[in-house]
């Protein structure tokens, strides 16, 4: 057996006792979390939630992103077992102060930074994204709706909404609001398309 196999059998047979405890304590009365495994599943393995205990051990053991979303949930600082679970703990920062609703999917969140009043529901992002403040003011943030999408290393800044099914193109600086139902690229970003 190759040694990079025995250690990932190694960390499958430490990970899966503490993932199921983990869900026994945290998950099964969340409905963000919950909605988090659903999205996920649904994104990721392309099918639906079956057990979602198993579903959740899963992600957990093999997405280092989606167990940074779940220790950011439960606001874990101090796990020691958390490195086990996303060795490269400064991948992603997400500040506290934004309202993150259920249905994150994030894929290779490198370089991400998340500073917003609210996110909706089901937001799918990729690595090197920007979300923040506009003139150092932290009152000026943007509001981001429901099921929007969002390519790598978009930059959305300043008092600005992103509207409801939303589909934002990789490398788009986006700086002023976007109605609901569109498709937007560039720098700065315009609609492209509408969404029916």
């Amino acid at each position: 057996m190759k040694l990079r196999n025995f250690k990932y059998l190694i960390r499958l047979l430490i990970c899966k006792p503490i993932a199921g405890l983990l869900f026994v304590v945290y998950v099964k009365n969340n409905s963000f979390l919950i909605e988090d495994i659903v999205s996920n599943i649904r994104h990721r393995r392309k099918k639906e939630v079956t057990n979602l205990k198993n579903d959740f051990r899963y992600l957990l053991i093999h997405y280092s992103d989606f167990a940074f979303i779940f220790f950011w949930r439960i606001k874990s600082r101090f796990f020691l077992y958390k490195w086990l679970f996303y060795p490269k703990s400064s991948f992603c920062k997400i500040f506290r102060s934004t309202k993150l609703e259920g249905g994150v999917v994030c894929y290779h969140p490198y370089a991400t930074v998340i500073n917003a009043k609210s996110i909706g529901d089901n937001f799918i992002f990729r690595n090197g994204l920007t979300i923040g403040n506009k003139n150092n003011n932290n009152s000026q943030l943007p509001v981001i709706g429901n099921n929007v999408e969002v390519g790598a290393n978009v930059v959305i800044i300043g008092d600005i909404y992103i509207g409801d099914n939303v589909i934002v193109g990789a490398g788009s600086v986006v700086v002023k609001s976007i109605p609901s139902n569109s498709v937007v690229v560039g720098n700065p970003a315009r609609i492209i398309k509408k969404i029916n």
